[in-house]
């Protein structure tokens, strides 16, 4: 039962750290508005997918990260 609890943290955590790592590496604007699209369109051919359907948190989460990054990018560019 924990297992199952656990199991969407998992999926934000995943892309959490990756998209950490890339925040480090000084991507572009366009970039990080090109991961988003990625990530929204897989999500979107991953709920129909039968298989794959159980992971769709993680290409959401991605685009969730990506996009506060991308907000977070713009507003220290501002201020």
């Amino acid at each position: 039962m924990l297992q199952r609890t656990l199991g969407s943290g998992w999926g934000v955590m995943i892309p959490g750290v990756v998209l950490a790592g890339l925040g480090f590496a000084g991507l572009s604007a366009d970039t990080w508005r090109g991961l988003i699209a990625s990530g929204l369109l897989l999500s979107c051919i991953m709920i129909w997918h039968r298989q794959l359907r159980h992971f769709v948190l993680l290409p959401s989460a991605f685009a969730l990260i990506g996009g506060m990054m991308l907000v977070m990018m713009n507003l220290k560019l501002m201020g």
